[in-house]
């Protein structure tokens, strides 16, 4: 008999131990290459709409309110309204 069965149970657990490391690397560098976390900051953005819905886009911009629109002519009338008055007055 040549070795004994200690040297070829080592010879095998240390192949065993390579094979081991060398799948190890390659899934690493697979993870590596598939990487979607830390992606740009825009695919991460999420946007709410004023009904509480989400979007993936910005919503649009919003026409001005019909409120503020009676404000402002209604200030507008009440101003012109004085000023016609005044001249009646002097």
């Amino acid at each position: 008999m040549g070795r004994s069965q200690n040297s070829f149970i080592k010879s095998q657990k240390e192949k065993k131990r390579l094979q081991k490391r060398k799948e190890k690397e390659e899934k690493k560098k697979e993870r590596q290459e598939n990487n979607a976390k830390g992606g740009d900051l825009s695919d991460m953005m999420a946007y709410v709409d004023d009904y509480g819905n989400i979007l993936e886009a910005p919503p649009g911009e919003e026409p001005p309110k019909k409120e503020e629109k009676k404000d402002e002519e209604g200030a507008e009338s009440k101003e012109g309204a004085e000023s016609k008055e005044t001249p009646k007055e002097s």
